[in-house]
């Protein structure tokens, strides 16, 4: 009895790998963006490109040191440009998403800095962050896909 069930257990480990083995894994096509997706994301996208045109004003801003009216720019017309940036960076293919998201925090971690800049009233400080800013803010919309 103990030899038949020893055959039968080794039977049906048999059958089973051969089953299992013999099952190819089905094709899946990689995700790409659908024209309905495409047309979501430019919805996002248009305050982000607005605040991009925006960054213009806050260059004047530094460059003539008026900073009471760098920081209230900085949290006024910029103050949403982190929530809009993390909500569209969630829209995108799921290989784009941790760069967007990660561009989207060094965009606002300059921010602050520039924030901080125009307090202490530094010059410097306040044109290397704006320049920063502005590369990743600049890198973030280069991910974002175009209607063909």
């Amino acid at each position: 009895m103990l030899r038949l069930r020893s055959l039968l257990v080794l039977c049906l480990s048999l059958v089973s790998f051969v089953l299992v083995s013999c099952g190819a894994p089905e094709a899946v096509a990689p995700p790409t963006y659908t024209p309905e997706k495409i047309a979501q994301i430019q919805l996002y996208a248009t305050p982000i490109e607005g605040a991009r045109e925006k960054m213009e004003t806050l260059k004047t801003l530094i460059s003539d040191q008026n900073w009471v009216d760098t920081r209230t720019f900085i949290h006024g017309p910029l103050g949403q440009l982190r929530q809009d940036m993390l909500g569209l960076a969630r829209t995108l293919l799921p290989n784009d998403q941790p760069r967007a998201s990660a561009l989207a925090k060094e965009v606002f971690g300059h921010l602050e800095r520039l924030d901080a800049a125009a307090k202490d009233r530094s010059l410097n400080l306040a044109g290397v962050q704006y320049r920063e800013a502005l590369e990743d803010l600049d890198a973030f919309l280069e991910l974002i896909p175009q209607a063909s």
